[in-house]
């Protein structure tokens, strides 16, 4: 299984290599319909394992797997005063010198005649649709690839049908056990003889169309007597069952545990059932729900990660997790005893989700991620909405080189915390299949 195991790592990381194409193909296209002239589009950091030039760009792959960019002449404008075609010597003092550096560098791929070529003057909502375009290839993988997964293929779904796993005895949840004992108590339905097959179709009189329907119906009932619609090899029948009150984990929250609800001793049977766009479109605005308030606890959950790396608490399920991770998610997979099906799946939800991901995480508001661009290019157009109602000059461009300082000190922050998770993932892993 072994071969398998490095198999999944290696299909992960094609799929991750794809993703991040086609977000840097997500700035380049908009980047040259407005004019700005790429230098670069690199698929990969480190030293260049291929490329080639078409016209005044040179595509390549780069040998670390880490990420991607394209090269935009002109990404900050010279300093206030200064000729655009010229370069001035910098200023002493470390901060600004580092500024003037930039600066310097960001002029030297400036030819004569590029100068409404260079990205810092183009128009500020150009600004925002070259650097949105990267996030926006991610969320439009994403709902393709959940479109596939939910629409084409199908998702696991529970049905009010009994399973033929179902437990004949009350095992309470405070036990780590599927084993029926001689002590246990027989399940409500165990007594009422409900048989592996029977499809609920009522409840009390009320109809039962889907298992939420089930749960709700026999939770919310509490412990007594109720008449249970059901359909047997074809024919319908009526049972006289009489629920207990258990302690059981919430549905939607298996963490939380809802007190003596009514307990009948049931388990659906799963079956694959494909799902409308609108399911897509609902499932994928709660995840980026999710995935949003995890980016604003991000760094609490890495205080987690550094506490499961170096003092072996168990990691957080719910918690951060790199490329190296998630590599070994896909290694996983493969080399489980799933079907093809399952598998496959299993691969394009984990593909669609890293791409929600990325996307979320590259439109927050800070440099040198694209959402810093993002809120210059907004700032500027406020800036010069302003201007206009105000009937003021128009002001200059948003200078974000003065925030390099900050960017630097984040990229830093980002490096370590890309570290820690690599180190995690390698010590305490992340694990699907158990």
């Amino acid at each position: 299984m072994d071969w398998l195991f490095a198999a999944g790592i290696v299909i992960f990381f094609i799929g991750l290599m794809a993703s991040i194409a086609l977000h840097e193909i997500g700035h380049l296209v908009p980047a040259k319909l407005f004019g700005v002239r790429v230098t670069q589009y690199m698929v990969g950091f480190g030293s260049t394992a291929w490329s080639w030039r078409k016209g005044e760009t040179e595509y390549g792959v780069k040998w670390l797997p880490l990420g991607g960019y394209i090269r935009m002449i002109g990404m900050l404008p010279p300093r206030p005063g200064d000729d655009p075609t010229k370069l001035r010597g910098s200023s002493t003092g470390p901060f600004q010198s580092l500024i003037e550096t930039a600066r310097e560098a960001a002029q030297e791929e400036v030819r004569p005649g590029d100068e409404e070529r260079v990205f810092y003057r183009k128009k500020w909502w150009q600004k925002v649709i070259i650097m949105s375009g990267g996030p926006a290839m991610n969320f439009v993988l994403a709902f393709a690839l959940y479109t596939l997964l939910f629409v084409g293929i199908g998702v696991s779904t529970p049905v009010p049908i009994v399973s033929p796993n179902t437990h004949t005895c009350v095992i309470p949840i405070s036990e780590q056990r599927t084993e029926c004992r001689p002590t246990d108590q027989p399940t409500p339905a165990s007594k009422a003889q409900l048989k592996a097959g029977d499809k609920l179709v009522s409840f009390d009189g009320r109809k039962i169309e889907t298992w939420d329907d089930a749960t709700h119906l026999i939770r919310s009932h509490g412990a007594g007597e109720v008449a249970l619609g059901i359909v047997r090899d074809g024919r319908p029948m009526t049972l006289d069952v009489t629920l207990i009150a258990q302690d059981r984990p919430k549905p939607d929250d298996p963490k939380v545990i809802e007190k003596n609800v009514g307990f009948l001793g049931v388990t659906p049977t799963s079956v694959v059932q494909q799902q409308s766009i609108g399911a897509v479109a609902g499932y994928m605005a709660e995840l980026t729900g999710k995935v949003a308030q995890s980016l604003v606890n991000l760094p609490e959950k890495m205080v987690g990660v550094w506490h499961a790396a170096f003092s072996g608490e168990e990691r957080d399920p719910e918690g951060p997790v790199g490329v190296v991770g998630a590599g070994r998610m896909g290694g996983e997979i493969l080399a489980s005893d799933m079907t093809g099906f399952e598998k496959f799946s299993f691969f394009v939800n984990l593909l669609a989700g890293f791409n929600l991901a990325i996307g979320m995480f590259n439109l927050i508001p800070l440099l040198p991620l694209d959402g810093g661009h993002i809120a210059g290019g907004l700032w500027e157009g406020l800036k010069r909405a302003y201007a206009r109602v105000r009937r003021r000059p128009e002001p200059a461009y948003v200078d974000i080189a003065k925030v390099l300082p900050l960017t630097y000190a984040l990229a830093f922050v980002m490096i370590i915390m890309a570290g820690l998770l690599v180190y995690a993932d390698l010590i305490n892993p992340l694990r699907l299949t158990g």
